[in-house]
């Protein structure tokens, strides 16, 4: 069952045009030029019921025009979209009571004022019966674990503990589909492992399914099965991840700090890329030529290190390669 269908989808958006200078200035004021910019593309894509789905891409590319098409915070130039079997800009109070949105950038939230004053503001908005609303109140008050914090000032909770409130803000009224936009954007990385393990029990302990856009590829390699990748507001990529990863990810980045200053060491695949100090150096792998788990061994049994992070290529740099092959 496809709860998200999506057919030719285009976003066309007019941006006015002003040449510099104070006469151009004024010119302006009498005749306006603009120029289109397409947002998004042509684009067509479906998501099955209970199905984690993650749209990546760089900056730009059109990731949130396109779930706010979807969510009916924007109208499509043309195309055609239902979710849940609405039409999201034409029946969008029927489809929000449906729907349950994260935008990672802003919050929900009254700053001042504790979750429990948002909790029941929600409760009026999606007019759920008290009964229901406390039932479920309960329930994912425990499920999130924040029944100590239901009267603490939102100002007052940590970056973690705002994204658990944020999270059941937006589950209270039992959603079906839960669309997350940069949900983890400005997170460290302890943060960004709970939210990441909160969304994955979402979806397998609630079923929920989940729209979720990012520019961190970490997002998607730790909840997705699927992946859709948008540049320039065309799709170049949909598939599974391990296919994604199998044919377009080559390259692991290997940051060290080190005990002891480096000694030299040659290893098949491994480049040196940087080396700030002595005391510090980075590898690039080439996964075509050597295991990681086999370089990180190689790694930990000849030198002294204090730490040791493991990256993957920039998001950009995949894109980049997966587009020149579409071209």
């Amino acid at each position: 069952m496809n709860v998200i269908s999506v057919s030719n989808l285009c976003k066309t958006f007019k941006v006015r045009q002003k040449q510099p200078g104070l006469i151009n200035s004024i010119k302006s004021l009498f005749r306006s030029e603009y120029k289109e910019i397409k947002a998004v593309d042509d684009i067509s894509f479906d998501v099955k019921k209970g199905e984690v789905l993650g749209l990546i891409g760089p900056n730009g590319a059109g990731k949130s025009t396109t779930i706010k098409m979807l969510t009916g915070l924007l109208y499509p130039t043309s195309g055609e979209v239902h979710v849940l079997g609405y039409n999201p800009w034409k029946e969008r109070k029927k489809l929000l009571y449906k729907l349950g949105v994260i935008f990672g950038q802003r919050s929900q939230l009254w700053y001042h004022l504790p979750p429990s004053d948002t909790f029941n503001l929600i409760r009026n908005i999606y007019d759920i019966p008290k009964e229901t609303f406390e039932e479920r109140l309960a329930y994912l008050s425990e499920f999130f674990d924040i029944k100590n914090l239901m009267n603490n000032p939102v100002r007052k909770l940590s970056l973690g503990q705002r994204m658990r409130v944020e999270f059941m803000a937006s589950l209270l009224h039992n959603p079906e589909v839960l669309f997350l936009d940069e949900p983890t954007i400005g997170m460290d990385i302890v943060v960004k492992q709970n939210v990441r393990n909160l969304i994955k029990q979402i979806n397998q302990k609630e079923g929920k399914t989940i729209f979720l856009t990012s520019h961190d590829i970490g997002d998607i390699e730790k909840l997705c099965k699927r992946v859709i990748i948008i540049n320039y507001g065309k799709i170049v990529f949909d598939g599974k991840l391990a296919t994604l990863i199998k044919n377009y990810v080559h390259s692991k980045y290997i940051q060290v700090k080190l005990a002891s200053p480096l000694k030299a060491l040659k290893y098949d695949g491994a480049t040196i890329i940087e080396q700030p100090s002595k005391y510090s150096v980075s590898f690039e792998l080439n996964l075509k030529r050597a295991k990681l788990s086999d370089f990180i061994d190689f790694l930990t049994d000849n030198l002294d290190i204090v730490d040791l992070n493991v990256e993957d290529a920039p998001l950009e740099e995949i894109i980049a390669r997966i587009y020149k092959e579409k071209m």
